[in-house]
């Protein structure tokens, strides 16, 4: 096949799939789905796609919150949301001197898209969390005020947490209903994830027996490999009703956006990055979120 036929059928392929995407329809949630992003390995995707998936979410129609647990702060940054020492933030929140209300910020990204920025002042957050009272439910009691109190009804709310286990990746899984797992799609991309599910079903019987892990994502997907279509069959045949049939493709627009403080959509909403992110943010608003028993518990 000649280059400009292959460039014809990606375009033609880019054409169907917004079209299919156009008629596909987002059901907004009964209730407030709160999801926490995490993989305790690094450069999966993780920030990437947090802020993607809640940014594609608001340009369906929903009201989304980012609440960045992250001490380094890159959700904010790719939000467009100021996260100076001095901006009132999560960690005010985890403390109790603020609440969700006085740190929440509109972001640049769209107008349905909010986020509670992270500051430095995180980072010293774990050994400040130790001698409180209630230190894993602090983040779950402070959102749970603001959601019952907030005038704007938020159909998701989204957690970044740092990719390790520690007191703020617990307040996350204890404020959390779901979890979104990303995998990229490269050597040992199964690495660490059994620690992560075990350190999931602890939190499940001591702290939060409602937490689920909804959605797995296969990122920085390169059809072109056949690692990437292996390790997606290996991911898809361990976890077949989480998997998102849509995977992120490996993609210079999605990997540039972050550092012009922009998300994919907003840095080039016609990349196929783009396209990527609204098609497995349809099917997440599709699936709703997981019914959930108490029984083992």
């Amino acid at each position: 096949m000649t280059e400009d036929a292959l460039v014809g059928d990606h375009i033609a392929d880019k054409v169907r799939r917004r079209r299919l995407l156009e008629e596909t329809p987002s059901p907004l949630p009964a209730q407030t789905r709160v999801v926490t992003v995490s993989n305790q390995k690094g450069g999966v995707g993780k920030t990437t796609t947090t802020v993607n998936l809640a940014s594609a979410l608001a340009r369906r129609g929903a009201n989304v919150l980012v609440i960045d647990l992250d001490p380094q702060g890159n959700a904010s940054t790719a939000l467009g949301v100021p996260h100076r020492p001095e901006v009132t933030s999560i960690y005010d929140v985890l403390l109790g001197e603020q609440s969700i209300a006085d740190a929440i910020q509109p972001t640049t990204d769209h107008e349905n898209l909010f986020c509670v920025p992270s500051t430095i002042h995180l980072a010293g957050a774990e050994i400040e969390l130790v001698s409180l009272v209630a230190r894993e439910q602090r983040l779950r009691t402070a959102l749970e005020e603001f959601l019952r109190e907030s005038a704007l009804e938020f159909h998701y709310v989204f957690i970044d947490c740092p990719p390790s286990l520690g007191l703020l990746t617990v307040n996350a899984f204890v404020a959390a209903r779901e979890v979104l797992i990303p995998i990229q799609c490269e050597y040992y991309a199964l690495e660490g994830l059994s620690q992560l599910l075990g350190n999931i079903q602890l939190i499940q019987k001591h702290l939060n027996p409602e937490l689920r892990v909804s959605t797995i994502l296969l990122t920085m997907y390169d059809a072109r490999t056949n690692l990437a279509q292996e390790v997606a069959l290996e991911v898809r045949s361990h976890f077949p009703t989480e998997v998102l049939p849509t995977p992120i493709p490996r993609s210079v627009r999605v990997s540039e956006a972050p550092s012009y403080g922009q998300t994919v959509h907003a840095y080039d909403s016609g990349s196929i990055g783009a396209l990527a992110y609204l098609e497995a943010a349809a099917e997440m608003a599709l699936r709703g979120a997981p019914a959930t028993s108490t029984e083992g518990a």
